[in-house]
């Protein structure tokens, strides 16, 4: 996830991802290695990560959107280093495979949606923005927001929104859709916006009532954590060793998925409860590097949306005997 366009003597500033520095700092352990940003964005880390590899290194960026992989066009033309695939990082393998790659010495996820997205009114992501009620990060894809919205199943609604948003009155917000459907099309952001108000009886201090409902829908449309557990799994399939997995994330259910993921894997094979052990359990072969990270006082002042950024790290230390593929 990028910042904000933020202001400076009446000048526009270019996009700068969280936790920027130190992501790639503890991503890169060999200048001349392969890596891949799985949520390239708008390029952000994959500027810092060609700065810093070496003339043989080499940089994969992965995104669904359209307009980023635009932008990852432009990267390859510029540099012979970097290369794109466009899709999700759930298709890691895919991905890959088509690079002739059996392992990687790193792999960045930036979850969650983009400032630019955000930012841009047609995408209909935020509510702060009137437009389409879309929020499909890639819009060749189906259905939309307003599309699930008009034919979805009251109870499917609620279970969406309290699975996804943890909105507690998520039974309320998905009456009044289906009750206000019925009367015209919720098409716009606006009008989901003004319908979650209307349903939401107490509101939160300094957020907005449609946050939930707007994350979950989000979530839901996109399958983000169906593609998160996913791309961990295939990350961690073709990390070489001493090869690390960074992941930032962005809110509760991601962070909660990201460090189950990694907590597990770092412990190695568990024996049941109750059973005696005889012999060495098996080692893991992972290993957490450091504590959970989060963006500064000073990041968290110049771009509010850092305030919420969660970086974990994975490392392999023993040889994957499962990978297949060329070298």
């Amino acid at each position: 996830m990028t910042s904000d366009r933020r202001q400076k003597d009446g000048a526009t500033l270019p996009h700068r991802s969280v936790l920027l520095d130190s992501a790639v700092d503890y991503l890169i352990s060999d200048p001349d290695g392969k890596y891949v940003d799985a949520t390239f964005g708008r390029g952000g880390h994959s500027r810092l990560i060609l700065d810093r590899l070496a003339e043989k290194g080499h940089l994969l960026g992965i995104d669904k959107d359209p307009e980023a992989i635009g932008v990852a066009e432009q990267f390859a033309i510029k540099d012979a280093r970097f290369s794109w695939f466009h899709g999700s990082f759930a298709e890691l393998d895919l991905a890959l495979a088509r690079r002739e790659w059996r392992d990687v010495n790193g792999v960045l996820m930036d979850l969650g949606v983009s400032s630019p997205q955000l930012d841009d009114a047609s995408r209909g992501f935020s509510f702060m923005r009137d437009g389409p009620l879309d929020m499909r990060m890639n819009p060749q894809q189906s259905p939309s927001a307003a599309e699930w919205l008009a034919q979805a199943e009251e109870q499917d609604i609620a279970n969406v929104i309290w699975r996804y948003g943890e909105e507690r009155f998520s039974r309320r917000i998905a009456r009044l859709v289906v009750e206000r459907r019925q009367e015209e099309a919720i098409e716009t952001t606006r009008q989901l916006a003004e319908l979650v108000s209307e349903a939401v009886p107490k509101k939160e201090k300094h957020k907005h009532p449609a946050t939930r409902t707007f994350q979950a829908i989000r979530i839901f449309i996109n399958r983000e954590l169906e593609d998160l557990e996913a791309g961990l799994h295939a990350a961690v399939e073709h990390l070489a060793p001493g090869g690390r997995l960074v992941v930032i994330s962005f809110h509760s259910l991601e962070d909660r998925l990201v460090k189950r993921f990694m907590r597990d894997l770092a412990r190695g094979p568990q024996l049941p409860k109750g059973i005696p052990v005889t012999a060495d359990q098996e080692a893991s072969a992972f290993r957490l590097i450091g504590k959970a990270s989060k963006a500064g006082a000073d990041e968290v002042g110049e771009n509010v949306r850092a305030r919420s950024a969660v970086m974990r790290v994975l490392e392999r230390i023993e040889a994957n005997t499962n990978s297949q593929g060329g070298a």
